[in-house]
């Protein structure tokens, strides 16, 4: 696979597609100017199946070009530990659109957390200038390989090794914040460093990112969800529990038939971040087979709910722990479906030092769901 033909079929389906956005154009010179695989590492990993294959450059270039350069939608795994991805070169569709998102100008002054490749940070060092961007990382080996694929690309990033969580212990106010990994709660730090008027911009819940703009006084920061996909979380926060795990054998506590159609929970990216807002511990997989589409929904802790699908009959919907999290996805769903089902970009966020929420269509009359304690 020769690289550059693979850098401009990526970027020819980003253009059929729609995903470079118009009013800032300085993007999609920064992709070009600035190859993904420069900063991809000799190792990336496969998904097999059954668990993640390494895959070497030096073995099989064609390979490695594939995964860098997969599609828009795809991100390129840099890094397995214990059978479970941790860091990730973000697929180019959604780096994309959260860098527009940050409405970034040249000489702002710019955090990132999450330093990973260091490719989200070179592409913002093209728009804001030399000396202008600082990176934080958690982990040192990724500081370290991101600091040495920055200066081949003779860009000057500070690249910093500490927990994102906390911000930056440099003392300069920050103008742009923008976090690589997804966070359910956002720490007031990121807020309490960025300047008034400022923008951050996170990945929330591993389903989303917000922009929330900081207001004239520093006390909050308010703004609208502003795309879906789905995010890693902060290094160092435990695997999500499998659903088969969670249940173990055990036998359930109700069984009842159910007739609601559940092909929206395969598909309807608007019901499904709306059920994350609504019930943000909750997880749920559906799938469709030739007898219809049957889900898997958990709270991660002690309670499960699995809908059947039958070829003839109704769906089963067994239930088992201290919740019956069918009859809460059900109650979440048919509100949403009363409030008009309003979509993802209907959803905003508001943070203060004491309390922050999700809410729709008005930060101040609509309705409102607090985010989890949890960062």
């Amino acid at each position: 696979m020769r690289l550059d033909e693979a850098r401009a079929r990526l970027a020819a389906e980003m253009e059929r597609r729609g995903d470079w956005p118009e009013r800032a154009p300085w993007i999609r010179a920064a992709v070009a100017a600035t190859p993904r695989d420069e900063f991809a590492p000799e190792r990336l990993w496969r998904w097999e199946g059954d668990g993640y294959a390494p895959v070497d450059r030096a073995v099989d270039e064609d390979a490695w070009g594939s995964l860098v350069y997969a599609g828009p939608d795809d991100a390129t795994v840099t890094r397995v530990v214990d059978a479970v991805p941790t860091s990730s070169l973000s697929c180019q569709a959604v780096v994309v659109d959260m860098l527009d998102s940050l409405l970034l100008q040249p000489g702002h002054r710019v955090l990132e957390l999450g330093t990973g490749t260091g490719w989200n940070a070179a592409l913002a060092a093209r728009r804001a200038g030399p000396g202008n961007v600082v990176s934080v990382e958690i982990d040192p080996e990724s500081a370290e390989g991101a600091r040495k694929a920055l200066a081949i690309a003779g860009l000057d990033v500070r690249v910093e090794v500490g927990d994102g969580a906390a911000g930056c212990p440099s003392q300069r106010p920050w103008e742009r914040v923008i976090s690589t990994y997804a966070v359910e709660r956002v720490p007031w730090s990121w807020i309490a460093r960025t300047t008034p008027g400022g923008r951050v911009v996170t990945p929330w819940g591993r389903l989303g990112h917000v922009a929330l703009t900081v207001a004239d006084d520093g006390r909050s920061a308010q703004g609208w969800v502003q795309g879906l996909a789905t995010f890693m979380p902060a290094r160092g926060t435990p695997p999500e529990r499998r659903f088969a795990d969670l249940r173990g054998g055990a036998a359930p506590e109700q069984k009842r038939g159910s007739v609601r159609d559940l092909a929206p929970l395969c598909d309807d990216a608007h019901l499904l971040f709306a059920l994350r807002v609504a019930l943000p511990e909750v997880r749920v997989r559906a799938t469709r087979d030739v007898d219809g589409v049957s889900a898997w929904v958990h709270d991660g802790d002690t309670s499960w709910a699995a809908y059947s699908a039958a070829a003839r009959g109704p769906t089963t919907l067994c239930q088992g722990g201290p919740r019956r999290l069918g009859d809460e996805l059900e109650t979440a769903w048919d509100r949403w479906s009363a409030a008009g089902s309003p979509g993802l970009y209907d959803h905003g966020m508001t943070v203060t030092p004491e309390t922050q929420y999700v809410w729709t269509h008005d930060p101040d009359t609509g309705p409102r769901w607090p985010t989890k304690a949890k960062v």
